[in-house]
């Protein structure tokens, strides 16, 4: 029986598919090491979870220590935050819950945000600029951007004239505290933060959304009773909390990134932007790069829209730099 209302899903190509990979390059050298996401490749260490968290729904109190410790992080109120498993299923939600408008979207960026308010009927268009919006009822940005890196400053967010503001800080838990819009909302704003990126556990899918109290509060009643897995409070509340692991983290990931960017230099590539946790760069012959990582055992984000364009996540230790630097025929001692 067919569903009224539903259209088919365009196709959107994502970092992380590794067995795809695996199939295409059934010769490569293994492991396969999976440059294409901006996912932390050292992750937060899980210590041993309490029975519980596996074996009971669950709990109220659970979830209060986990938005708790989210608060604290995002330096927001704990009211104002709504735990989801993952960020993804709180793009995929909101343009259901709004009445069909015009909807610009920063770009080009993240490719769910435009997919999914267009699907739900909405009017949508790409902008380069919040000011070349031209009155959209709803102006969409990721801040930082993915994969440009390019980030706006909260003072010209707060600027921004439009009936809702959403803005995806998916990528900023490693930059300034102050550069988040979630520390000072605006009364027309919505924040999501990912949780699996910069403390490397994607697969533990946690995410929130940081907004008003009416619309917090009709997240919380779309989501349904425990949105958010047992294993996923424990850890997150953990995780959320330990300043030195993140600070250290931090550290690491610096160094790492400009390690990267001198090795994609002396490989030819022009380094466009970023973050710390991903570094986006372009060559002329990307496509035929890309081919020559694949056969190595690696793999990287390619971008249909604009074929120079390669994104590269952080090589987790010095044996995937060793790899990566013979990959692309650069000498080891690069720095």
């Amino acid at each position: 029986m067919p569903i009224t209302g539903v259209t088919a899903k365009k196709t959107i190509a994502h970092g992380g598919d590794l067995g795809a990979v695996g199939r295409r390059y059934p010769n490569a050298p293994r492991p396969l090491i999976d440059l294409s996401t901006g996912i932390n490749p050292v992750p937060y260490p899980i210590a041993g979870l309490p029975a519980d968290a596996w074996s009971q729904l669950p709990s109220r109190e659970a979830e209060q220590a986990l938005l708790d410790a989210a608060a604290a992080r995002y330096g927001c109120p704990a009211a104002t935050i709504v735990a989801a498993p993952g960020t993804q299923v709180l793009i995929q939600l909101l343009p259901r819950l709004v009445e069909r408008s015009r909807v610009a979207v920063v770009g080009t960026t993240y490719a769910e945000h435009e997919l999914c308010w267009r699907r739900c009927g909405h009017e949508v268009s790409v902008v380069q600029h919040c000011t070349d919006a031209g009155g959209a009822d709803v102006i969409v940005v990721v801040n930082p951007d993915n994969p440009t890196g390019r980030l706006i400053e909260p003072n010209a967010l707060r600027a921004v004239d439009t009936r809702l503001l959403v803005v995806d800080e998916a990528f900023i838990d490693l930059g300034p505290v102050e550069a988040s819009l979630a520390r000072d909302l605006p009364d027309n704003a919505i924040v999501l933060r990912s949780f699996g990126k910069t403390y490397g556990l994607a697969g533990l899918r946690l995410g929130f959304a940081i907004a008003p109290d009416a619309v917090a509060t009709r997240l919380r009643e779309e989501l349904g009773p425990w949105a958010v897995s047992g294993p996923a409070l424990a850890v997150g509340a953990q995780a959320l909390a330990d300043d030195d692991w993140l600070r250290r983290t931090a550290e690491r990931l610096a160094v790492d990134s400009k390690r990267l960017d001198a090795l994609l230099a002396a490989a030819g590539f022009t380094v466009l932007g970023g973050t710390s946790l991903f570094r986006l760069a372009s060559h002329l012959e990307a496509a035929a790069l890309v081919e020559r990582l694949g056969r190595q055992g690696i793999h990287v984000r390619a971008f249909a829209h604009q074929p120079s364009w390669l994104r590269f996540g952080l090589p987790a230790d010095d044996e995937e730099f060793s790899r990566l630097s013979a990959a692309l025929q650069v000498p080891q001692n690069v720095r």
